[in-house]
């Protein structure tokens, strides 16, 4: 179980910077291993060690393996066989700080391999701070300035901790997160730059809490202006995850626009014939669409923000909808859009943090704590250590 035990403003306030970064030496956190899944639901998948390394199952067989030795795991009836064991779960433990191989992609930690009825699950058990690194350098471009990156860190290890925790409440539970967007990017040691390193290494066991807990620090790309209070997105009231104004006019997708005609929309939304008009039902304060009417030649339906987003593949819901008309008619006699142009804001969900966002904050001289705490309101940075 984590215990917070330095809450940074009101020790940065009595005791000062130099003491409080002594402090924080003595206090450097203990080691949390994080449970990533790295590959999921495939029949077989090929791994190997950079140095000499144990292959071992559940029922205490073990194999050494030499360094860059392939090996097939192979989901079978009885659960997986690679190199010699075989069980429900299989393990790859180098030596000497060694790194793991899964597929093509270099990982720091030891493997598990999981068979399941639909696959095998292939999770890296990996040190939090040893993820970290790899997780910064693909949620932001590592020449970003180091404050930027510096609050990308507590953000991820906020973020990782807070689906840790409630992973392992859950009965059953394989693994902490995914290693894709649902989650956090995470691709290994590929993704590692000096300065991803000297974020990570300078906030190290930092991270941000609400009345003692850890935070969920979620974060998108743009906000498009301004971000948004949780009941609007989620549905549910988050203390800390409250509407602010965004710095992300250097955004790329900032602004955007993307044009769909009227076959293209039928095919992504059949069912009620041609489409003839987006009827916006609700909206957030900041004009995000919560749920909107599509209405067609023969017929209607009616569905959330989010889902008209997924199924046209747009950066974000904050967006506004105009047709365009040719001479074609109803049965009806009323003009039928021939497409339609959507003109946009933002990329992403607008919660929490945003990063273009912590960007140019960064470069307007604003600190990483500063950039947290725009973002994250009333959340506390605070410094963990793990007891159990």
């Amino acid at each position: 179980m984590l215990y917070l035990i330095v809450r940074w403003r009101f020790l940065s306030q009595s005791v000062g910077l130099g003491c409080l970064m002594s402090l924080l030496l003595q206090l450097t956190a203990a080691a949390v291993e994080l449970r990533v899944a790295v590959l999921d639901r495939v029949r077989q998948v090929t791994i190997s060690s950079s140095t000499p390394a144990q292959l071992r199952d559940e029922a205490g067989r073990v194999l050494t393996v030499a360094p860059q030795q392939s090996i097939t795991a192979v989901l079978t009836g009885l659960g997986i066989q690679a190199g010699g064991v075989r069980g429900r779960q299989i393990f790859l433990e180098p030596q000497d700080n060694g790194l793991v191989r899964v597929g093509d992609r270099w990982y720091r930690g030891r493997l598990q391999l999981v068979s399941t009825s639909e696959g095998i699950i292939a999770i890296n058990l990996v040190d939090l701070e040893e993820y970290l690194p790899s997780v910064v350098g693909k949620e932001m471009y590592p020449s970003w300035p180091l404050e930027a990156l510096k609050a990308q860190a507590v953000a991820s290890r906020s973020f990782a901790l807070f689906r840790r925790d409630r992973e392992r409440r859950r009965p059953g539970s394989l693994f902490d997160v995914g290693a894709t967007v649902t989650h956090q990017v995470y691709l290994g040691v590929s993704s590692e730059t000096a300065s991803t390193l000297a974020a990570v290494a300078a906030t190290r066991g930092q991270v941000l809490t609400y009345n003692g807990r850890i935070i969920e620090a979620v974060f998108h790309a743009s906000s498009g202006g301004h971000t948004e209070n949780s009941e609007f997105i989620w549905q549910k009231v988050v203390p800390y995850l409250r509407a602010a104004p965004d710095f992300d006019q250097v955004s790329p997708n900032f602004q955007w626009t993307v044009r769909f005609t009227a076959v293209q929309l039928q095919q992504r939304l059949p069912g009620i014939g041609t489409i003839i008009n987006f009827r916006p039902l609700q909206l957030t304060p900041q004009g995000r669409i919560m749920s909107v009417q599509v209405i067609g030649t023969t017929g209607s339906r009616t569905i959330s923000g989010s889902e008209l987003r997924r199924i046209l593949g747009l950066r974000s819901t904050l967006l506004t909808i105009t047709p365009e008309y040719g001479n074609v008619a109803s049965q009806t006699g009323q003009s039928v859009p021939v497409a339609f142009t959507m003109t946009g804001r933002g990329h992403g969900h607008g919660l929490g943090m945003s990063q273009w966002g912590a960007y140019g904050m960064a470069l307007q001289g604003y600190t990483y704590d500063q950039i947290l705490t725009h973002y994250y309101q009333g959340a506390t940075l605070s410094t963990l250590s793990t007891t159990h």
